[in-house]
């Protein structure tokens, strides 16, 4: 019988869609990258999805962001996007946390509850505690990399964190798992050496470099989701039996 995942079971099975129906993953960040990766998920028939997320939706998300639009435009963006795994997928199973994860928010979540975990967050502090909470429970994780100031979204690859290079943020998180003695991590990333932002923003109508001061980073609508839907993919494929 025809159904909403007819097709993806073509590719991977009776038996594979029965498995990411009965997974949880957690998605630690549901912005630009983040939201395009709880998005495949529930197109994916994964069973049930714990979003994390204590943001709202602001207007300078829509430019890239596929949980904003005007209607949801001040909603914490973990109820947006639970509203459209409703419509998606009703039967998924979702926990919406409006936490901002740090160390200090850590012991809110069981990480044996999960069967993946996706680290798509900013702060390193927080990455660096999904990292080490995943991996002292064995379970699998995935961290993305730096996105912002970049324009081209064939650059990203999948990679061990230990093999990456020229991503500053990389560079950073794999400074912190040698000293944690983290052996592997999975990671999203570009190569690609990310521009200086423009001055303005935000309204302004400027348009000189801005060195010398930290702006809020340039983004756009094909960077930020082609990351989230690399993770999504090696999740789906780390998860099958193929």
């Amino acid at each position: 019988m025809l159904n909403r995942f007819s097709r993806t079971e073509l590719l991977y099975g009776a038996e594979n869609m029965k498995r990411f129906a009965s997974c949880r993953v957690a998605v630690f960040g549901v912005g630009g990258v983040g939201g395009y990766v709880v998005e495949a998920l529930a197109r994916s028939g994964i069973g049930a999805l714990d979003l994390i997320d204590n943001d709202t939706v602001s207007l300078t998300n829509i430019n890239r962001q596929i949980i904003a639009t005007d209607r949801t435009i001040g909603m914490y963006k973990v109820d947006a996007a639970a509203e459209r795994i409703k419509d998606i997928a009703p039967d998924c199973k979702v926990r919406t946390y409006r936490t901002f994860f740090l160390p200090e928010t850590q012991d809110q979540f069981d990480f044996h509850e999960y069967d993946y975990v996706v680290d798509a967050i900013d702060t390193v502090s927080g990455k660096i505690a999904i990292i080490e909470k995943a991996y002292e429970a064995g379970v699998p994780v995935i961290s993305s990399m730096g996105a912002g100031n970049k324009l081209n979204p064939a650059a990203f690859e999948v990679a061990d964190i230990y093999k990456t290079s020229v991503c500053p943020l990389a560079k950073v998180i794999r400074r912190e798992c040698r000293k944690r003695n983290i052996k592997k991590l999975k990671v999203v990333y570009s190569k690609e050496e990310p521009r200086t932002p423009l001055t303005g923003g935000e309204g302004s109508d400027a348009e000189e470099p801005n060195p010398g001061r930290r702006s809020l980073p340039g983004s756009n609508a094909f960077v930020p989701a082609a990351a989230g839907l690399i993770i999504a993919g090696a999740i789906i494929n780390d998860l099958a039996e193929i």
